[in-house]
């Protein structure tokens, strides 16, 4: 029978470690001024985060609840979303306005409808996307 050896995770000095709670948090307040810059409605951020409206609007007022594994994914992706589309477009403006125009890469979707999917892969497909983008920098 093979035995599972274990695998090392690290990237030279990196390790990786999980995004903590105050993160999680400060990334949502950075989220919700992004929405407001990508005219997203509370039910679109809503379903972008996986959360009931109630609990978007709620926390939006401040009252932030537990932000769980699959809430920091999201979050982290669209932190990562918004910084290569800082890189990728010298003009802010043209960045938040990418994500509502048509790409053939999306078949003709925008990033905006993509990540309207609502499951984190939608995040990723768009991330993943602005990485290649950016990459050949």
């Amino acid at each position: 029978m093979a035995e599972l050896l274990p695998v090392n995770t690290t990237v030279g000095d990196f390790v990786p470690h999980p995004i903590t709670d105050d993160e999680a948090a400060a990334m949502f307040r950075a989220a919700v001024n992004l929405f407001r810059l990508w005219k997203l409605t509370d039910e679109e951020a809503a379903t972008l985060l996986d959360l009931p409206v109630r609990s978007y609007r709620r926390w939006k007022a401040g009252e932030i609840g537990r932000i769980d594994r699959d809430g920091k994914a999201r979050l982290s992706n669209l932190m990562g979303i918004h910084k290569a589309l800082r890189i990728v477009f010298r003009e802010a403006q043209r960045g938040y306005a990418w994500i509502g125009a048509p790409n053939s890469a999306f078949a003709g979707r925008s990033a905006r409808e993509v990540m309207l999917g609502g499951e984190l892969t939608d995040l990723m497909r768009v991330r993943r996307y602005l990485d290649a983008e950016r990459g050949a920098w």
